[in-house]
């Protein structure tokens, strides 16, 4: 995973709220495999009209807001059900932080997994910055994860917080997997002890 320290990068403003994983990725594309990628089936059904044909009115369609890696979003962001898919759908079309009220806590702990921020701001901070990146489409955000800022367009700096262990991670670029592997010569040596003790377990 890699490691996120501080991002500053077009951000999009998604002003819904309630968003949930099925509008993230639809669930008929978790069947796909993980290695093809899921960006390509990020918000699908929104971004897409019923004819199949682009979305005009939708945010990520519009040119200005194409090279966004930040979302900017309503509260609830993440509800449903607990698909892993929706980050992987955020995380594979190159967002690597998601600003919101809210989130839905699922959704909240499948982002540190996966190498995305998840930044819980106040609601009147978001509806400023959700309100500068309409007016100013393309303008740049900033989130710092390395002392807990995110700085809007405007240069207001909004403070967030991540529980430690979880800020951890996602600055030196920790899944569970690799996390526990940095414990893996501790584990080995409980374990020589432990059939060492109880031989009638070789």
């Amino acid at each position: 995973m890699e490691p996120f320290r501080s991002l500053t990068a077009v951000a999009a403003p998604l002003d819904m709220v309630n968003v949930n994983t099925d509008q993230i990725i639809p669930a008929r594309f978790l069947r796909k495999p993980r290695s093809a990628g899921y960006g390509n089936f990020l918000f699908n059904d929104l971004r897409a009209r019923a004819d199949g044909a682009p979305n005009p009115d939708f945010v990520l369609n519009r040119a200005p807001y194409q090279p966004a890696r930040i979302l900017v979003a309503g509260r609830n962001f993440g509800c449903g059900s607990s698909r892993e898919g929706a980050v992987y759908a955020l995380h594979d079309a190159g967002f690597r932080a998601v600003i919101a009220p809210s989130f839905g806590d699922i959704f909240f702990n499948n982002c540190a997994k996966n190498g995305v921020v998840a930044a819980v701001l106040p609601e009147d901070a978001v509806d400023g910055l959700l309100r500068q990146l309409a007016a100013t489409p393309g303008a740049p955000v900033t989130v710092d994860l390395e002392h807990d800022t995110v700085i809007a367009p405007d240069g207001a700096r909004h403070g967030f917080q991540l529980e430690a262990s979880r800020k951890h991670c996602l600055l030196e670029g920790l899944d569970d997997i690799t996390l526990t592997l940095q414990h893996e010569a501790a584990i080995a040596g409980f374990e020589q002890q432990r059939y060492a003790a109880l031989t009638w377990l070789a």
